[in-house]
């Protein structure tokens, strides 16, 4: 088999099976395992796989910077955060990750909610400035421009004094067994930061995201209480969340 056509058939699987087995790969074409991983290497140096140990999962489309995610899924973001936001009672504290999805979120809040939104984001403190009786507390740190938000050892520390009801966090990648993924080191680092401080951790993921995996993990299913999202509810990924014990909130 040629390389181009190599190259079509591991795509082929990524879309009808939602991951790569070099092993399988190799054993079913009849090459070697190293050849499989070269030929994932460069679909990786592309842009068209994650690699992980043994094979590799799709891309997440969410890891381009904070200006691009703004143009991708708004509607399924705006379902997602429809009902993100129905979480929060009066009188109650949230801690709102940043990035698009959470911007959506905080634009659905009642104007008239009395609550604590405690965020990382500047973006999200802003867009809740002229809600009368949300709290607004800013986790200061270097700014990490990439999605708008503080991050690094200043804002780990500020987070380590808030606590909330509720923490609504943000992922790039949702898989069943790469667990919840995003881009940047930095970034995973505080979202576990963030989600540690909540009763509660709820991941808002549009349905892009379902299936597919991005370089570093945030957390493990078994630390979050649900995830919210607009992929269709037949999804098999979702199948395989539920089967795991993951409760799914539908936004579709």
């Amino acid at each position: 088999m040629l390389a181009a056509e190599r190259r079509d058939h591991l795509l082929g699987l990524l879309a009808d099976k939602g991951k790569i087995v070099a092993k399988d790969v190799a054993a079913e074409l009849g090459i070697s395992e190293d050849s499989v991983r070269r030929d994932l290497r460069d679909l990786a140096a592309e842009g068209l796989c994650q690699r992980v140990y043994g094979g590799a999962l799709p891309v997440s489309p969410a890891v381009v910077d904070y200006g691009a995610r703004q143009a991708v899924a708004p509607d399924g973001k705006r379902k997602v955060a429809s009902v993100a936001a129905g979480l929060l009672r009066p009188g109650g504290a949230v801690i709102l990750d940043g990035g698009t999805t959470a911007l959506a979120v905080a634009r659905a809040l009642p104007n008239d909610l009395a609550c604590t939104v405690i965020t990382h984001s500047p973006t999200i403190a802003a867009a809740l400035l002229d809600h009368p009786q949300a709290e607004l507390f800013l986790l200061g740190g270097r700014v990490f421009k990439h999605s708008a938000v503080t991050c690094g050892a200043a804002a780990v520390e500020a987070a380590q004094n808030v606590s909330a009801d509720f923490c609504l966090l943000g992922v790039t990648g949702v898989h069943p067994e790469a667990g919840l993924t995003t881009g940047d080191a930095e970034e995973a680092a505080m979202k576990r930061a963030l989600s540690a401080r909540a009763a509660e951790t709820y991941i808002l993921a549009s349905s892009e995201k379902i299936g597919t995996a991005s370089r570093f993990r945030v957390l493990p299913w078994d630390k979050v209480s649900g995830l919210i999202t607009d992929a269709d509810p037949d999804d098999p990924v979702l199948a395989q969340l539920r089967a795991l014990g993951v409760a799914v909130l539908s936004a579709g």
